[in-house]
């Protein structure tokens, strides 16, 4: 678990890992530098739980995303899970993953990087329902879960996953650049695993205004018309902070990764470098593109 100012919604989270049915974990904490009062509500935990909770204090803090990577390099164990700390578990959230997890590793064995993952419940502040499926809402295909898919579009929520010790292994040192800790651990699987999403809603997903990354209902016209004529310079910024990811990765796994797969790396970090109808043809060629019509459309006029 990563916190920062936390103080909220920080215990009702841990609260909600105190009721899981399954208690066979840890809780290692990465505190960014709060300045409220969450340092002393998880010094509370440790003092209370002194065998389960475990915290300690950046300084300087890392920022969102690399506190959580600098956690994911530094930590390892046979099964790990990352969680937000303004989110609250179902109580079988835990058991149900690591029973997935044990049946995926009795049939692929226990040195295939495997990563599960699950939906969620959007909720507001007060955990009030705002929409049943968080994959619904963001018009998510879980279903890909390939190389291709994932160089383009990351369809892991963080908080959702299991990791098994075979792929916590892989990750090992910080890139050079990646746009989230999520989406490079999506691409490591990838690329070096598997990946198997299992459709339960196990989080209460909740939305407030001090949100790192939030749910937005981008099924809506609305939403697709505000993003492609009054933020487009967004669309082409996330574009782009994919080539760069994929260079990252490249740089990071190249011995690793089989010459088909550096080849296709490659070629799709070099697709800035052309005009625009061979970006396009190049695009396509490669076969990576988003999920959905709006997104593609976006793709296609902002590649």
């Amino acid at each position: 678990m990563t916190s920062y100012n936390g103080e909220k919604y920080i215990a009702e989270q841990i609260e909600s890992l105190l009721s899981q049915t399954e208690q066979r974990f840890k809780v290692i904490v990465s505190d960014d530098g709060s300045t409220d009062s969450t340092w002393d509500i998880l010094t509370g935990y440790t003092e209370k739980y002194p065998e389960k909770f475990f915290i300690f204090k950046n300084n300087p803090p890392h920022g969102a995303k690399y506190n959580f990577l600098n956690l994911m390099i530094c930590y390892k164990d046979d099964y790990l899970m990352l969680c937000d700390q303004d989110d609250v578990w179902l109580d079988n959230k835990i058991e149900n993953e690591l029973n997935a997890m044990l049946e995926l590793e009795a049939n692929f064995g226990r040195n295939m990087p495997l990563l599960v993952h699950t939906d969620l419940r959007v909720v507001d502040s007060e955990l009030n329902s705002i929409y049943d499926s968080f994959k619904e809402m963001m018009n998510a295909n879980y279903a890909r879960v390939s190389l291709k898919d994932q160089i383009i579009q990351n369809t892991l929520t963080g908080c959702t996953a299991m990791y098994n010790r075979a792929l916590a292994n892989m990750i090992t040192a910080q890139p050079n650049f990646c746009v989230m800790h999520d989406w490079w651990l999506m691409l490591t699987a990838a690329a070096f695993g598997r990946i198997f999403p299992l459709y339960e809603r196990d989080i209460l997903y909740r939305q407030h205004h001090d949100n790192e990354i939030g749910a937005k209902h981008v099924r809506s016209v609305s939403y697709m018309l505000n993003r492609l004529f009054f933020d487009p310079s967004g669309i082409s910024k996330a574009l782009n902070e994919t080539y760069l990811q994929a260079k990252s990765f490249v740089e990071m796994y190249s011995e690793n990764l089989t010459d088909e797969q550096k080849k296709f790396l490659l070629d799709y970090t070099r697709i800035p470098e052309y005009g625009k109808l061979k970006r396009i043809s190049e695009s396509y060629r490669l076969g990576v593109k988003k999920n959905g019509f709006f997104r593609q459309i976006a793709q296609l006029l902002f590649v």
